[in-house]
């Protein structure tokens, strides 16, 4: 880090995701400065990299790494290239912020996991950005108090108006339901033992192959219940919804954002566009807070366990989805490491 302590960032990809992370740096957040930037695109890297002062443009990711003035990593490109990105900021014990998944599969995931544990501490914080927001952390807090009892169901629904052609059924799970998988395990403090993946008639908006809307089902170790509405082509907006159904009451989040307006005959607000717009600030809150643990030499937020234990689930539910059965979850046994 520099003399005044500001923290210099290596960017690994710079498509939306990537560009989005380079501005919130440039402009939003504190203590952090763009040091470089990487894509295979070397165009569009070193256009990105014109945007920030003294950013250097490069298509080898470890050769970001390794730029003077490079003191951390924020990793935002394609899932399957995540582990040799994150095994190189390993060879450099250099901390991470890296997007989901943390790798697109559990055997690679647990190659990470093992990695970071011989190096003998925590580097990966992974970017699970809700919980970061700021309704996600008051239905946190919430549970967390008990005065409503124990958590029986959450309600979660997750609604997008549409997706790029070369979307998935797979994806649907590993790219969408994955929030909802590390949102679960985070609010109600327990494993994912189980997913089943329910499939009502598609509706006839939806591009074919995909069989959208689908109903996703986790079952979890405390034995809560969890049910997840993916419409990832509900063609008005996206929308975040969450109730958790407990002993003694219940708590809600996400039914509006921002004002809500009356007219005559009418009633109602905005419908955020898409993820980046409706969570915005909980990524501003989320890269903040990784930016100030790593100036204090910490490691805080989603583990890498959490990023292991959501592709266990999600493979899980690939499969569930495929079968139409009851899939039971396969993973390791949580190290001590991660306690």
């Amino acid at each position: 880090m520099t003399q005044q302590g500001t923290l210099g960032v290596a960017v690994i990809g710079t498509g939306k995701m990537g560009a989005d992370h380079v501005r919130r740096i440039n402009d939003v957040i504190s203590g952090a400065r763009v040091a470089a930037v990487v894509d295979i695109d070397e165009t569009r890297a070193k256009a990105v990299a014109d945007t920030a002062d003294g950013c250097q443009a490069f298509t080898d990711p470890a050769a970001a790494m390794a730029a003077p003035g490079v003191d951390a990593v924020l990793i935002a490109s394609p899932g399957p290239a995540h582990e040799a990105a994150l095994l190189s900021a390993f060879e450099r014990d250099l901390p991470v912020l890296c997007e989901k998944p943390l790798t697109p599969d559990s055997a690679s995931a647990l190659r990470v996991l093992e990695a970071e544990q011989r190096l003998g501490h925590r580097r990966v914080q992974v970017g699970f950005m809700r919980r970061y927001d700021t309704e996600f952390m008051q239905l946190k807090a919430v549970l967390d108090g008990g005065e409503l009892g124990r958590p029986l169901l959450l309600h979660c629904r997750h609604r997008n108006a549409s997706v790029h052609s070369y979307f998935t059924n797979e994806m649907m799970i590993t790219d969408s339901v994955v929030h909802e998988m590390d949102q679960s395990r985070w609010l109600l403090e327990q494993e994912i033992a189980a997913v089943t993946v329910l499939k009502p008639a598609p509706s006839s908006l939806s591009p074919e192959p995909l069989s959208d809307p689908q109903l996703v089902i986790f079952e979890t170790t405390g034995g809560a219940i969890v049910n997840v509405e993916i419409f990832a082509t509900c063609g008005f907006g996206y929308q975040v919804q969450a109730e958790a159904v407990c002993e003694r009451g219940t708590a809600r989040v996400g039914d509006a954002h921002g004002m809500l307006v009356n007219r005559p005959g009418t009633w109602g607000g905005e419908i955020a566009p898409d993820f980046v717009a409706r969570f915005a600030e909980a990524y501003d809150r989320e890269v903040q807070s990784w930016v100030n643990a790593t100036r204090r030499g910490e490691v805080e937020g989603p583990s890498a366990w959490d990023g292991y234990a959501a592709t266990a689930v999600s493979e899980a539910g690939i499969r569930a989805q495929a079968t139409g059965g009851r899939i039971a979850v396969e993973m390791i046994e949580r190290p001590a490491f991660y306690n």
